[in-house]
């Protein structure tokens, strides 16, 4: 069977994930009926693929390395992150209701973690984006209040809120960072979230915007206290300068201050518009996925003394289906000793042009089926134990 009959077989999304060597589900039956909302055609798929392919293959940016394992955790347990967390503080800062659960936002957090025991990561940016108007470019969380600092210290053993960027764009903020950037970045994140929430509520796992971080920047961020840094998955190849391979002005995200870890993979669920995508030194081969997808292992970088994962385990990003498609994407990963399922914050507003109101219900229905399964929720940084 030729790749283009191949893709034509699969439902797209389940095809990118075998086409980097990740399966779909236990069974490796991925269900054709569940399509990603940004779905393109086989035939656009096949072609992003073949470009792809004729590239150069490239080995492996993290090569010295020992796999370590989760001590002292027993049973399953699931994590939650939600990306791109900006609008809350800014209705928040406008709206100063009495309680911050009163926020449509955080009170479906809150009524998750009380009907299933929900645990839940909000990775932030420092501020608005000029995408949304000069006005609201303006907005930092500077002026986030500090008046519901109790109801956030009373929440700390189920709510932390994480690094993300600076701000939304430019898109791959971190795939050629220096180290200043990202600790200046990590300390104006960490020091207003302790002082509008208290001490003890950022996250030590990090999941970079976007996800590519330079070699540079995952030192930095073990040196400000990260235990855990996402990775990509997937062959890696050289990046050709052929910029019409990548989506949307990606290729010149590579090419300023290009690193020599800067390379192109499959990216696989992130939305079939974005799979070819740019990678940076926190990426793993299809070998080295395998050791870390959906487990409680890890791999501890000796060159840099990062601790390394996928942080998933093939489990939705939850504004990429339609709510009727969730319980069957969950149903696949139903299973994985370590499940971790996302979403982003801007689908939840009213106001984004790609506004989803059904994403309360979505992220109800993922959490009831985790711990309907038998799942407790942690924080992913509670799998590095040692």
């Amino acid at each position: 069977m030729n790749r283009r009959e191949f893709l034509g077989k699969m439902s797209v999304g389940g095809a990118a994930l075998a086409l980097a060597g990740c399966a779909t589900s236990p069974s490796g039956h991925p269900d054709d009926a569940i399509k990603n909302v940004r779905a393109e055609s086989p035939e656009a798929q096949a072609r992003k693929m073949d470009a792809l392919k004729a590239a150069k293959e490239l080995g492996p940016t993290i090569t010295d390395v020992e796999v370590r394992r989760t001590r002292n955790i027993p049973g399953k347990r699931a994590a939650l992150y939600i990306d791109d967390v900006i609008f809350v503080f800014r209705d928040l800062a406008v709206q100063r209701p009495k309680s911050c659960w009163n926020h449509f936002f955080l009170a479906a957090l809150k009524e998750a973690h009380e009907k299933y025991g929900l645990k839940v990561q909000l990775n932030i940016f420092y501020r608005n984006d000029f995408y949304y108007g000069a006005r609201g470019a303006e907005f930092t969380i500077k002026e986030m209040p500090d008046i519901w600092k109790a109801e956030f210290q009373a929440a700390k053993d189920w709510l932390k809120f994480g690094f993300h960027s600076y701000s939304e764009f430019p898109d791959y903020p971190w795939i050629n960072a220096g180290y200043d950037d990202v600790k200046f970045t990590w300390n104006l994140l960490a020091g207003e979230v302790e002082r509008f929430a208290g001490p003890g509520m950022f996250a030590k796992a990090v999941t970079p915007h976007w996800g590519p971080m330079s070699k540079e920047g995952c030192v930095a961020l073990k040196d400000c206290g990260a235990t855990a840094i996402w990775c990509s998955g997937g062959k890696r190849y050289e990046y050709t300068g052929d910029r019409t391979i990548l989506p949307y002005g990606h290729g010149m995200r590579i090419e300023n201050f290009r690193k020599p870890e800067t390379a192109m993979f499959w990216r696989p669920g992130g939305g079939d518009d974005i799979s070819v995508s740019a990678c940076g030194y926190n990426h793993l081969l299809p070998d080295q996925v395998k050791v870390t997808y959906g487990t409680y292992n890890w791999l501890y970088d000796k060159a840099t003394g990062c601790n390394f994962m996928r942080f998933g385990c093939g489990a939705p990003c939850l504004n990429l289906y339609r709510l009727e498609d969730i319980p069957a994407r969950m149903r696949q990963v139903i299973g994985s000793e370590f499940l971790i399922h996302a979403t982003h914050e801007e689908y939840w507003y009213k106001d984004y042009f790609a506004y989803q109101p059904d994403s309360r219900e979505k992220l109800l229905v993922s959490c009831k089926m985790v711990h309907d399964a038998g799942y407790k929720y942690s924080f992913i940084e509670d799998k590095i134990d040692w």
